[in-house]
């Protein structure tokens, strides 16, 4: 696992990205604006994906944001992390 405090958002979700596909024992590098799907990751893989983006952000994605268009790429993953952690943070004010 990456060091939290030293990685983006984006390089955190690409580690999680590439795991799943080592796990698969797909070879392949995905770009931020590449198709998941098309790399080779089912749909399954795609529930485990969100999974360990809920894990590694400790945050609960809402059932509303629980399509496979937020889970395409890796910037579109990265759009709704950084949108529900900006919605947990305490207003200031």
């Amino acid at each position: 696992m990456l060091d939290p405090a030293a990685t983006t958002t984006r390089q955190r979700i690409a580690e999680l990205v590439r795991q799943l596909l080592a796990k698969r024992a797909i070879t392949r590098s995905v770009g931020d604006d590449d198709e998941l799907g098309d790399s080779g990751l089912s749909s399954l893989d795609i529930v485990n994906l969100m999974l360990a983006v809920e894990s590694e952000f400790d945050l609960s994605i809402p059932e509303r944001d629980m399509r496979p268009a937020n889970f395409r790429t890796i910037a579109r993953i990265e759009g709704l992390v950084a949108g529900l952690v900006e919605q947990s943070a305490p207003a200031h004010g």
